[in-house]
């Protein structure tokens, strides 16, 4: 079984120009949620083609190493997406036994970056605990969903210079 992480690109971030065909998710002003995911590039909003990460199947024999990791990822930055209008620039999923861990890269909001760069970290810090916590009941829900374990605990993090936040589960049982 293949723990590797698997990075995700984001849309307009030039580096990563090679994978614009890579399926992301994207939100919409809708009331039930994130819209499909859809190729970066894309105007179609056939969500028969690419489907919301939240709707994939219970079948988890399908989803493992690289590929659960590709899709908890999609799942949580479609999430943080949601909830803060954009995503981090980069991202990346692992598991371990227990343990699972999405780490996103360029998080702040462009109000946060200014608070940072006024020297209110401890704002920053304040806000992203907060973010944390509205979306943790979904993080929950679509590791449980996608893994089909239980979470049995949440642990997120924030740093901010380096710019890096961890989203850590512990699971009921190993992947």
């Amino acid at each position: 079984m293949s723990t590797e992480p698997r990075d995700q690109p984001v849309p307009g971030d030039p580096q990563n120009a090679s994978n614009e065909q890579r399926v992301i998710p994207r939100t919409q002003a809708r009331r039930d949620g994130p819209s499909a995911a859809r190729p970066v590039g894309s105007s179609d909003d056939s969500e028969s083609l690419h489907p919301d990460p939240r709707s994939l199947t219970a079948d988890h024999s399908r989803l493992r190493g690289g590929e659960l990791n590709a899709s908890i990822t999609s799942a949580l930055v479609g999430i943080h997406t949601q909830y803060l209008g954009r995503g981090p620039r980069r991202a990346s999923t692992f598991h371990y036994g227990h343990a699972l861990v999405t780490l996103m890269h360029d998080v702040p909001t462009p109000a946060e970056k200014s608070l940072t760069r006024t020297n209110q970290t401890e704002a920053v810090d304040h806000i992203r605990h907060l973010f944390q916590e509205a979306m943790e009941a979904d993080f929950r829900e679509a590791v449980e969903r996608l893994t089909g374990r239980k979470v049995l605990a949440f642990i997120g993090g924030n740093h901010i210079e380096p710019d890096i936040a961890a989203e850590l589960f512990i699971l009921d049982a190993p992947l």
